[in-house]
């Protein structure tokens, strides 16, 4: 049995305007087709920046507060992880030990990040003490005059003896401390102390140190621990989060905040800088 298709082709004018974006100039691409052979209009005008909060911020208790009282100003926080380093190279349990160093990979990763930073205004740049984040964030900031802040708030959680170690040695030396630590890190418990769950009491202060600081616009280089508990505190999720956060060497997050101190995500993990030339409008 044989079949017929019939198509019918309208002719009638489009009565919707179809908006494209491109992704590399960020200018509008407008289509108003008026007939079957209409040409395409192209604007070349700057596009205007559309509201980023969607009003969210316009009504209390929408996310929540980190500064606890009001803030001068609104602020806008770009958060980067330091480039790769020595025992990253090595799959070492890094924690907060000093002797974990920026590579020549990793100071190339921050040179990427100067170049697609170039263009961001900063007031200040915070950043961990701890060699491999110190030495990424003075690459970063090496041509600007603005001040460049050390933290201690800002360190790695200290993992104790398991420091220096290979993850593979852990893992055989330390099964059941090593399966919490990767599996149930909220819980994962050493000389006394719960790491993460100090750790999230640690992002919090960092925040409040770094909100209070006089200036709208900061830069904060640090570790991916501290990173993923200052993620997770801004928007309200527990310890037991801690694993659903991931932040590459030299990825970059950006967060604003309103004057309640109340947290917005604009950007996770940006790393379109580390595979080309590209620099950052936001």
């Amino acid at each position: 049995m044989g079949f017929t298709i019939f198509l019918v082709l309208s002719t009638a004018p489009c009565m919707l305007q179809r908006r494209f974006w491109s992704s590399q100039t960020l200018n509008p691409i407008r289509c108003s087709p008026s007939s079957s052979n209409a040409d395409v209009s192209v604007s070349t005008g700057l596009l205007e920046a559309p509201s980023t909060t969607g009003g969210a911020y316009d009504f209390k208790g929408a996310t929540t507060s980190l500064s606890y009282e009001p803030l001068s100003s609104s602020k806008r926080v770009t958060l980067l992880r330091h480039g790769l380093s020595s025992w990253n190279e090595e799959s070492r349990i890094q924690g907060s030990s000093n002797l974990s160093v920026l590579t020549d990979t990793g100071a190339i990763q921050a040179e990427r990040c100067r170049k697609a930073l170039s263009n961001q205004s900063f007031d200040c740049c915070f950043s961990s003490p701890i060699s491999r984040a110190k030495s990424s964030a003075e690459i970063i900031w090496q041509e600007r005059e603005q001040p460049l802040v050390f933290l201690d708030t800002l360190k790695e959680a200290h993992l104790f003896f398991l420091e220096g170690m290979t993850n593979a040695d852990a893992r055989k030396k330390y099964p059941e401390l090593y399966s919490m630590w990767r599996e149930d890190p909220a819980n994962f418990y050493v000389n006394g102390i719960y790491p993460i769950r100090k750790l999230w009491g640690t992002a919090q202060e960092a925040w409040r140190e770094i909100l209070f600081t006089e200036g709208e616009n900061f830069l904060v280089v640090t570790h991916k621990s501290i990173l993923r508990a200052m993620i997770c505190t801004a928007l309200g999720l527990a310890p037991e989060r801690f694993r659903s956060i991931d932040v590459n060497n030299c990825g970059i997050s950006v967060f604003t905040f309103n004057k309640r101190g109340e947290a917005m995500l604009q950007n996770l993990n940006m790393t379109a800088h580390m595979y080309s030339d590209h620099v950052y409008h936001f």
